[in-house]
């Protein structure tokens, strides 16, 4: 039955129809799952989207992955994809996402997962797709987006200029003024110009600044 199994679902996250298609030849299937969440051969991580257990793995699952399918559409965004992309040195425990939807948060057995709400019009901009070895992949947003999101989402921060722009990036989230030198100014104006931020624009404003300091 293991092996069984693990041959018609090949990936480590999988959802309640494919768990369904490989336990087809059962006379009761939900009493199957019920029996397989009891031993933790699999792991629920809501209703409707499960892992394997430990025992049952074969590689490690992606919580990216599972982020995505968790609640969509979103895609990976703010503090864990500034450190994914190398700008803040700081691990961040809970999985932070971006949807054009409500905000959420879902607390599971495998973490915190957050969801912050964006303006529709600028959801897909910047997004990026990252390929996985074996074929899967998730989406998570580019450098210049995750910053974007960063500043739209904060409350009180009181940036008005790009001295306090600054001050906050390097300061408070420990960017290097270097890394901030390179990025693309134009998809930085897009994200400003969608998600209608003068903060993102000053952040546009201030990258140009450096580039031209670099010359």
């Amino acid at each position: 039955m293991n092996e069984d199994l693990r041959q018609a679902i090949p990936f480590e996250e999988f959802d309640y129809q494919a768990l369904m298609g490989a336990l087809a030849d059962y006379a009761r299937p939900r009493d199957k799952v019920t029996d397989l969440l009891a031993r933790g051969n699999i792991v629920r991580i809501k209703k409707g989207l499960y892992i394997f257990g430990e025992k049952w793995r074969r590689k490690p699952y992606s919580r990216e992955i599972l982020a995505n399918l968790l609640y969509g559409p979103s895609c990976v965004s703010l503090d864990y994809a500034l450190h994914y992309h190398g700008l803040i040195p700081e691990r961040v425990e809970a999985l932070t996402s971006v949807t054009p939807k409500r905000g959420a948060r879902f607390s599971t057995p495998v973490g915190l997962f957050l969801y912050s709400s964006v303006p529709e019009a600028g959801f897909s901009v910047g997004l990026c797709r990252v390929e996985l070895e074996d074929g899967r992949a998730f989406l998570i947003a580019a450098p210049e987006k995750a910053l974007a999101d960063k500043l739209k989402q904060g409350r009180g921060l009181g940036i008005r200029s790009q001295k306090e722009c600054l001050a906050y990036l390097v300061d408070d989230l420990r960017i290097e003024a270097a890394t901030l030198g390179g990025l693309d100014t134009g998809l930085l104006d897009a994200l400003a110009q969608a998600y209608r931020s003068p903060r993102v624009a000053l952040l546009a404003k201030l990258v140009r600044r450096l580039v031209r300091g670099k010359r």
